[in-house]
């Protein structure tokens, strides 16, 4: 968040990240910009025109970033929806520019991309001033967009809650508010979920509303085209808002927008005439009387409207209509009294059928960027002070471990999928435009594509998050693994995440990749694996390989972070990094550094154990969980999965060879509770899951009969 138009009401230190030092500055009292530019200009050695741009914000020591907050007094009158009803249009904008301040001052001070909120807030203030939630129905694709939502409708004074434990979540949820309709998060389901309920809504015999927002991301996922195609067959009424940002990412230069839908005052009244009850009524009289002179006057009828409505709209409009849509737009969709105009016009036709009304909206809108490109100055205060920049990531390490790679093999190619690419994966773009591949929202296409890579000799990562690609699992089976191609799936953000969570949590693909036959599963234990685990992949060229890792920063156990090539690992061998007797905790991906942690909590209880790097999930090591059970009493598994995943497979193996009959070894496995996990902290989901050092120590003492340590270690 730039300093130029924000206030601080905590001390601060500005610093360069280049060049000589420069002395600390104490910026309490420094209220607004001219004061920043004002000490500026105190100290000429900051007038280098080649570092002044590069000043920087740091917090104090305490991470207390406070902002002085705006004033809201319009806002703080609403509690309900239904407070809306009475404001006048004037109003109204005041209460949007209230809402996307009450957006900013809380929402800058975390790592959330929040633009989608700040481009649909006049938006959410229109629907919820025309239509009468939670009677009506609203249903958002993108859980970003519905910030203001979330304000509008109770949950403002939680709202500096959001993602944290016990707080409020960063997407829609039922469980969470009666005017959230349906749970959102990984998008595009919204307008399928919005069909469902106007269709039950029919044959239950109400009248109330259905209303979806869709984003720029879910149109490039083919479950909207398909519910889009299915809505203009049933005829059900409902109403699509398709929010148009020009954002869908795939390109990284498209900030001019140029395809984006031009919105004039040409557009808007067409839109308004559309969308008039006489001018609906005319269309549908006229429909009538064509059907019953004859067929062929009503088909050329319905294609000379299709035409002449396709002439006046925009690039795409006629997509819509071949869906059975009836498309209004494009409008501004920061222009309340357009918006309440033609919403409520929409919304007073009793026989519509479904209609989509394109809506082009600005994610800098009010925003500080979009005032910072008006200020006259060349000093360009920033804060900068993000996870990503103290520290490197599992995604950087792979980035540049792929990076290195592919600048040794021209045949290797990225394809990435999921909602947004890691910022880690700009290197890779940046230096091959021509083998980096971006499909957004459409992993089954991602996946599907990346195996006609295969076909045609190239060695495609796939890279995907690992809740996106549970979408893609059809796909996984059918176009990968039954044809035994070589398609890398790097799986990331896997395991638990943290104030994403559930909705985003990667719980599920040690299980759901495991139990492919054909395919290679393995997981790096820290970030000097993963240099080894890319080169593995690209060194098996007869079968498809994964390898997860979580999102967050490295360990920073290993001692060659930067290290970007890294030699194959023998596939299907893991590694005991620890010897002891009594216990074998045999970890299965960042599992081992847990680990490691519970090692530490037990050697100074006295109790020696073994830790062992599983490495492979399949092949699994059998020579190795054959020496641990010969060598241990105990064996304990530890995975950031389901049940069904490492630990299922361990146990597999050794019900079959025969190493449990004579009760000789014991065996636990530890993995994710059977519930969903909760947002929180990655480290408070630990505790909630019981992955900590702590838990895996209790639970070895617990196998040791010594169950009073095990409970004081728990204290």
């Amino acid at each position: 968040m730039a300093l130029s138009t924000a206030k601080y009401t905590t001390s601060c230190k500005l610093f360069l990240p280049e060049g000589p030092k420069c002395p600390n500055f104490d910026l309490f009292g420094a209220s607004n910009y001219s004061n920043l530019k004002l000490i500026v200009s105190q100290y000429p050695s900051l007038h280098s025109s080649s570092r002044l741009n590069n000043l920087k914000a740091l917090p104090n020591s305490d991470f207390d970033f406070l902002w002085e907050k705006d004033p809201t007094p319009l806002l703080d009158t609403i509690d309900n929806p239904l407070h809306l009803k009475n404001l006048s249009t004037k109003e109204l904008k005041q209460l949007a520019d209230e809402v996307r301040s009450e957006i900013e001052f809380h929402m800058s001070k975390s790592r959330t991309d929040f633009k989608a909120s700040l481009a649909s807030v006049e938006l959410t203030v229109a629907i919820h001033f025309v239509f009468n939630a939670p009677m009506d129905k609203i249903l958002w694709d993108f859980g970003e967009q519905a910030y203001a939502h979330k304000i509008l409708t109770g949950r403002r004074y939680k709202f500096k809650t959001i993602g944290q434990k016990d707080g409020i979540s960063k997407f829609t949820s039922r469980t969470e508010s009666e005017f959230d309709a349906f749970i959102s998060g990984h998008g595009c389901n919204s307008v399928s979920a919005g069909l469902g309920m106007a269709v039950a809504r029919d044959i239950n015999g109400k009248r109330n509303k259905i209303i979806t927002v869709i984003s720029n991301w879910s149109r490039m996922a083919g479950q909207v085209y398909e519910a889009m195609n299915n809505a203009g067959y049933l005829d059900s009424n409902m109403i699509l808002i398709l929010n148009d940002t020009c954002q869908s990412g795939l390109n990284p230069n498209s900030s001019d927008c140029k395809e984006k839908a031009t919105v004039n005052a040409v557009s808007t009244l067409l839109s308004k005439i559309q969308s008039s009850k006489s001018f609906r009524r005319f269309r549908e009289a006229a429909k009538g009387l064509t059907k019953r002179i004859g067929k062929g006057l009503y088909e050329f009828a319905a294609k000379f409207d299709e035409y002449a409505r396709g002439m006046v709209g925009p690039a795409g409009a006629t997509l819509f209509e071949e869906l059975g849509l009836y498309y209004i737009g494009p409008i501004d969709g920061h222009n309340i009294d357009d918006l309440i105009c033609v919403l409520n016009q929409v919304s007073s036709l009793d026989s519509t059928g479904p209609v989509l009304l394109h809506v082009v909206t600005n994610i800098h809108k009010g925003s500080n960027e979009e005032k910072d490109k008006n200020n006259d100055s060349n000093i360009n205060f920033t804060s900068d002070y993000s996870y990503s920049t103290l520290s490197k990531t599992y995604n950087d390490i792979f980035a540049e471990s792929l990076l290195a790679e592919a600048e040794r093999d021209p045949q290797i190619v990225v394809v990435t999928a999921g909602m947004g690419v890691d910022q880690s994966m700009g290197i890779f773009r940046e230096r091959f435009p021509e083998r980096f591949f971006d499909m957004g929202m459409a992993e089954q296409h991602a996946v599907t594509f990346a195996a006609g890579l295969c076909c045609g000799d190239l060695k495609p990562f796939c890279v995907v998050p690992s809740s996106f690609l549970q979408r893609a699992y059809d796909q996984v089976i059918q176009d990968v693994d039954m044809q035994r191609l070589p398609v890398r799936f790097a799986i990331t953000d896997a395991g638990l995440a943290g104030p994403d969570s559930p909705v985003r949590s990667g719980a599920f693909d040690i299980a759901y990749m495991s139990c492919l036959p054909n395919a290679v599963v393995m997981a790096p234990s820290d970030e000097d694996e993963i240099p080894r685990a890319v080169a593995t992949a690209i060194a098996t060229q007869d079968r498809p390989t994964c390898f997860r890792f979580p999102r967050g920063s490295v360990v920073g156990r290993g001692g060659n972070v930067g290290l970007c090539l890294g030699a194959p690992f023998e596939i299907g061998k893991g590694e005991i990094l620890v010897r002891g007797t009594e216990v074998a905790l045999l970890g299965y991906g960042v599992m081992v550094q847990n680990c490691i942690n519970a090692h530490s909590l037990l050697d100074r209880l006295g109790v020696r154990v073994t830790i062992a790097d599983a490495r492979f999930c399949k092949p699994l090591d059998i020579d190795l969980i054959r020496e641990l059970c010969a060598e241990h009493k105990f064996i304990i598994t530890v995975e950031e999965g389901v049940v069904g995943g490492f630990g299922s497979h361990v146990c597999q193996f050794m019900t079959l060879d025969g190493l449990l009959d004579q009760g000789k070894v014991k065996w636990r496995p530890i993995v994710l509770p059977d519930r969903y996990v909760e947002q929180a902290s990655t480290r408070e989901q630990f505790e909630m899951a019981g992955l900590t050092g702590h838990h895996i120590a209790a639970t070895a003492l617990s196998l040791l009969g010594r169950n009073r340590e095990a409970l004081q270690l728990m204290r």
